[in-house]
């Protein structure tokens, strides 16, 4: 549901934007399609969204904005701002990072606000207008 919230969103209020979606993540696949699936990427823990749009002047140069997305109400971070032990989450910060030190901004979003401003704030320089 998340995951559909934010392609409509993208695809209504962005609609110039060049994005792709892990149309797979989430998504239970037979033990034989994940195997596939995990042999036609790099490495596992890409993020889920990913714009080929780079950013607006205001918010720093960055090629693309690739987010992973998180349910309402999960908690990434303890209260000293450590990440929650989570081997897949874990895994997916890593992914992450990787991506940040190759120049692109890459960011875990909760819920659809925060991906919905993430992606204004990228995009528009800004807070969500709508």
């Amino acid at each position: 549901m998340l995951h559909q919230q934010v392609c409509d969103y993208l695809r209504l209020r962005y609609p110039y934007a060049v994005w792709r979606t892990d149309f797979a993540a989430g998504l239970k696949l037979p033990p034989q399609v994940a195997m596939r699936h995990k042999r036609l990427q790099s490495s596992a823990g890409f993020p889920d969204i990913t714009i080929f749009e780079p950013s607006h002047v205001m918010y720093g140069e960055y090629p693309l904005l690739a987010i992973e997305l998180k349910a309402e109400g999960v908690e990434l971070y303890k209260k000293d701002g450590t990440l929650r032990a989570n081997p897949h989450i874990e895994e997916q910060a890593e992914m992450l990072q990787k991506l940040r030190d190759r120049g692109y901004k890459a960011e875990f979003a909760v819920g659809f606000d925060q991906a919905r401003d993430l992606i204004d704030q990228y995009l528009r320089g800004g807070t969500s207008l709508f």
